[in-house]
């Protein structure tokens, strides 16, 4: 999961600033390269994109994923899943969509210039065992049975305001467990030997979302345009344990689990996900099972922007509380490579939806919309 059923309720994306715009291009890559747009989704007759896309056969994947786990969602995307496959085939010329029965329809972005708003999100996997040992002292709970009260807050909980028998495993690392509820969800690894275990998202104490990274940044710790969940992890590395756990616990929320012997990564749509080839979406906007073509900015080691792109096809299948209108979050994968890579993700790139001829319309997507709000720091 993060992919999974916890992005319904969990208070946002991984540590993403939405930055605001500019009239000139940024190294996020808002390069407003298409003029005006007036509508959230704009008929186009070709998208003005180069290149085809690099992922032609993890789409696919994607959607031999989606016929398996909901037979229903893929019959209702089944002429656009047919007709971008048969586009692919024919070598993917954006010039030659509508002779293969595709419409393409421009998102307007954040700015009504084309910029959409990419981040990025991944599953952890953490070292952990099943009784406390050394290092091993930093519990993940199942859900607790609420009753009529309420449950404890983060604070709370790190004090031991929780009954032992809803401990369900032993990290080596508080920040680990943090960052497994920001994603909400994980494998962990227990070191015997065995298959990881899939801890999939249980629910929340039911207390208000915080952002540490926000907190953070307004006690001049971080940047605001320095902010990532790398620059979190940073932080948290040259600070005490008390320290750490102090800021954490400005965040109130927290979020429970349970394990699965064996499962793979879904989204809210209960679809597996394959890596760069499914993004979280704003429903009211982008239904589930939708198909988008991404002009996807890329980045160095370190984050930045390197002022090239490439192009991907991808499906909407997961939801995240601050996706909201014109923005994705693109899963990035399991580990520590994907968590890289996804914690650097807060820039802008240009999307398409395309549309098969006889599938029906997206919901209110022809009506003007305003775009994302750009000024607050939110997290998953």
């Amino acid at each position: 999961m993060k992919g999974s059923w916890g992005k319904y309720l969990l208070g946002g994306l991984v540590i993403a600033v939405l930055a605001g715009c500019s009239s000139k291009p940024t190294d996020r890559g808002q390069q407003y390269k298409d003029g005006h747009l007036d509508q959230s989704l704009e008929l186009v007759n070709q998208p003005n994109a180069r290149g085809t896309p690099v992922n032609g056969q993890d789409y696919s994947n994607q959607l031999r994923e989606i016929q398996s786990a909901s037979p229903s969602l893929f019959n209702r995307n089944n002429t656009t899943y047919q007709a971008v496959q048969g586009w692919v085939a024919a070598g993917a010329d954006t010039r030659q969509l509508s002779q293969l029965g595709l419409s393409a329809y421009q998102m307007e972005g954040v700015d009504s210039y084309g910029n959409v708003q990419f981040t990025g999100y991944y599953t952890p996997v953490l070292q952990a065992r099943y009784i406390p040992q050394g290092e091993f002292r930093y519990p993940l709970y199942s859900m607790p049975a609420k009753g009529k009260r309420r449950l404890p807050d983060r604070a709370g909980i790190y004090s031991g305001a929780l009954d032992s028998r809803y401990i369900i495993a032993y990290t080596n690392s508080l920040m680990d467990n943090f960052m497994m509820e920001v994603q909400g969800s994980g494998y962990v690894d227990f070191g015997n030997g065995q298959p990881l275990v899939f801890f999939g998202y249980s629910g929340k104490n039911g207390h208000a979302y915080r952002s540490i990274g926000k907190v953070l940044i307004d006690r001049g710790e971080v940047a605001k345009a320095d902010m990532s969940m790398q620059a979190i992890r940073q932080w948290a590395e040259t600070h005490s344990e008390a320290e750490v756990r102090e800021l954490l616990e400005q965040n109130p929320s927290f979020v429970f689990f349970h394990p699965v012997a064996f499962a793979p990564v879904k989204g809210a749509s209960a679809v597996p996900l394959v890596a760069k080839a499914s993004v979280a979406s704003d429903r009211s906007l982008i239904p589930a099972g939708t198909t988008l073509l991404a002009e996807v900015p890329l980045l160095d080691n370190k984050g930045k922007f390197t002022g090239k792109y490439e192009m991907r096809l991808m499906v909407a299948l997961d939801v995240g509380g601050a996706i909201k209108g014109q923005h994705f979050d693109m899963y990035q994968g399991i580990g520590p490579e994907a968590g890289h890579s996804a914690g650097f993700y807060n820039h802008y790139g240009r999307v398409w939806v395309l549309k098969g001829a006889n599938n029906a319309p997206l919901f209110n997507a022809y009506q003007p919309m305003s775009g994302s709000n750009g000024s607050q720091l939110v997290t998953r």
